[in-house]
């Protein structure tokens, strides 16, 4: 294993940002539902909430779903894990920061003492890596449409709202830096996937086609709120299409469903291979489907709203929305064109992570979604 793929004091710091960044997120979440709550927005309050909640209880599930599996791995001073401890700690919705407390405990132990459990450290990382990239898009995401919408459709703007979006922003920025980077070092199978410059090209390629998505289901929404039918059919197209490629990531078949329906919801907003095969024709419809979506959404906007014209974001946001649908497009060009790990078969003479027991998160990161 070389330096770049052991955990690091660097990386160890980078999870503790990472904590802080889910407390900040799902806090302020927390006190703007209370504040709309105060305010007389009970409408409001139950959906900022609704998304916390959906996320979290989507997660927990996983969590708790994971610990049960990897049972037989855990160390003696984890064995005191009971069922009851499992189920516990994860219905009281705190399963994630039980894997946050695990993963900063064993990584300090490890660096400190300069001992080599890297295997077991890089699959407690990965495995949190994952629940994250399940929330960055059941919880921040929806979020941000939702408070941009209430912004600009009902002019109601707060410090507390821009706290909260600003927080979401740099979730989801975290979890996709994050996540590549636990590919990186998990999946050997891989070619050697570079850091630095490929990561930042993911990054912007990622959030120059989130954004312009997220604003443009607002103005769908802000058009009419039965526009949230349409969502509605595009996350059954994604689920369907999940089912049709038989995805296999999970060892309960009910597990499976729900991953599956949370891929439908993923695929609203970006793309990811479901299955680590070619998907070069899905994926170039899918951003065709996508460019269009979004710019018909200030177009229809105009036509069926005139008065739009007339407010102080309605000519800013069609601008950004299609400099960042380019920007995003050049990125993802550039990103898969040169900068793409490509090929499923691994590089001769590349390191292993040592130990076998990483074999068994290996597979489940190669069943994940794949960049």
């Amino acid at each position: 294993m070389t330096s770049g793929d052991k955990f690091t004091w660097f990386r160890w710091l980078c999870t503790a940002f990472g904590l802080l960044f889910h407390l900040g997120d799902t806090g302020s979440d927390f006190m703007l539902s209370v504040q709309y709550f105060r305010s007389g927005h009970l409408t409001w309050a139950i959906l900022t909430l609704v998304f916390v909640l959906a996320g979290s209880v989507c997660i927990q599930a996983f969590s708790y779903a994971w610990f049960k599996d990897d049972k037989e791995n855990y160390e003696e001073d984890d064995k005191g894990l009971s069922t009851c401890h499992l189920i516990g700690i994860h219905v009281l919705q705190i399963g994630i920061f039980t894997r946050y407390f695990h993963l900063l405990k064993k990584s300090f132990k490890a660096l400190r003492s300069r001992q080599e459990e890297q295997s077991q450290i890089i699959c407690l990382a990965t495995d949190l890596s994952m629940l994250r990239m399940f929330e960055t898009f059941l919880e921040s995401i929806p979020q941000l449409v939702l408070q941009a919408y209430i912004i600009l459709e009902h002019n109601h703007r707060s410090n507390l709202q821009y706290i909260s979006m600003a927080l979401s922003f740099l979730t989801i920025a975290w979890a996709t830096v994050d996540y590549r980077r636990c590919l990186r070092q998990s999946l050997t199978h891989l070619k050697n996937m570079r850091s630095g410059i490929p990561t930042v090209v993911y990054l912007s390629y990622k959030i120059f086609t989130i954004t312009p998505r997220i604003l443009s289901l607002t103005l769908f929404i802000m058009l009419s709120t039965f526009s949230t039918v349409t969502m509605a059919c595009i996350w059954l197209l994604g689920t369907t299409w999940a089912f049709l490629e038989e995805t296999s990531f999970c060892t309960s078949r009910a597990l499976e469903y729900l991953y599956r329906a949370i891929v439908g919801v993923i695929l609203i907003f970006t793309f990811f291979n479901i299955k680590g095969e070619n998907t070069r024709v899905h994926m170039t419809l899918y951003y065709i489907f996508n460019v269009c979506h979004n710019l018909a959404a200030p177009i229809l906007l105009f036509l069926l709203k005139p008065e739009s014209k007339r407010t102080d974001y309605f000519l800013p946001i069609i601008f950004f929305i299609l400099v960042s649908n380019l920007m995003g497009l050049g990125f993802l060009g550039l990103y898969y064109s040169l900068l793409h790990p490509r090929g499923p078969d691994r590089v001769d003479g590349m390191d292993e992570i040592d130990g076998l027991e990483h074999e068994l998160k290996t597979t489940r990161l190669q069943r994940f979604l794949q960049i």
